[in-house]
């Protein structure tokens, strides 16, 4: 195995469903132990890609290879290597996690051991109640814990979080981040900024089945524009905010003014476009033109 070849290799991926063009040549890798996230509103393409990943779902044409393998025709190989957590699952709802997690074990050539799993994946103190009886929380460890007792070394996450109360979400994170401490490489599907922001290495913006941007949370809104925003409170107490590609000039052009008054600057900050700013600006609806 080449551990210097992607993990997800993907070149002009199309899905359409007759006239609907649901993934529309879709280019991205996805290095080995990276978390990789595919961001956007719904609708976007996220979950057909990732199901396209998974080798649930054929391509139209296009270029996949997960692992080295071609997820198309749902190789062993390829299916013993990797974990999925789906947006909902279908689990048995009358066993005890410790119960589904051991019967899912025997499934693997070499599983993980059990009893690493469910501390891993936060368990303990739940793992004799019946499925059916988990918190929405818990149920989702549980779908975490089943995905990782293969010990896969590609793990899929769709929509982890959605429907989360904020405890819920952070502790879904940690599992996340505790796969991400064990080497594995992630891909996850999120609408959520916030939740990119936080786990992901890189991400892709996606909308309307197209990649708009492709980098680190933190390096995106750099990458994706020159603009500095140079922020201050005049002299009536007004938030003042102004864009500029260079900021010293008027940096300059403020602070001279500021001492020849005797007065400072107060709330004077210069940023870069965040996340959020650029993906609510590549994703944002053009308006419709007027009628005639």
């Amino acid at each position: 195995m080449d551990r210097a070849a992607p993990a997800i290799l993907v070149r002009d991926l199309h899905k359409s469903y007759g006239n609907v063009h649901a993934v529309q040549g879709i280019d991205f890798e996805v290095a080995r132990g990276e978390v990789f996230g595919l961001l956007g509103p719904n609708g976007a393409g996220k979950t057909t890609t990732v199901e396209v990943l998974e080798g649930y779902r054929e391509r139209t044409r296009g270029i996949v290879s997960v692992l080295g393998h071609d997820p198309g025709g749902r190789p062993r190989a390829l299916r013993e290597r990797v974990g999925i957590v789906l947006q909902s699952s279908g689990i048995y709802r009358h066993a005890t996690p410790r119960e589904l997690i051991a019967h899912w074990a025997g499934f693997y050539p070499a599983p993980r051991d059990v009893e690493e799993v469910i501390d891993l994946a936060g368990l303990r103190e739940s793992e004799h109640v019946l499925a059916r009886r988990l918190s929405g929380g818990q149920a989702r460890r549980l779908d975490f814990a089943l995905a990782l007792v293969g010990d896969p070394e590609l793990i899929f996450l769709d929509e982890p979080t959605t429907g989360f109360d904020p405890a819920a979400r952070r502790a879904a994170w940690e599992t996340i981040r505790a796969l991400a401490d064990l080497g594995k490489t992630v891909l996850l599907t999120t609408h959520y900024l916030d939740e990119a922001q936080a786990l992901c290495d890189r991400v892709a913006i996606v909308k309307d089945g197209r990649i708009l941007a492709v980098g680190a949370p933190a390096q995106l809104g750099v990458g994706a524009s020159s603009r500095y925003r140079v922020s201050w409170r005049d002299d009536a107490g007004e938030l003042t905010t102004r864009e500029t590609d260079d900021p010293t000039g008027l940096l300059h052009q403020l602070t001279s003014a500021a001492l020849a008054r005797g007065t400072g600057l107060e709330d004077l900050s210069v940023s870069r476009p965040s996340l959020e700013d650029v993906y609510l600006e590549l994703t944002a609806e053009i308006d419709e033109e007027p009628a005639r």
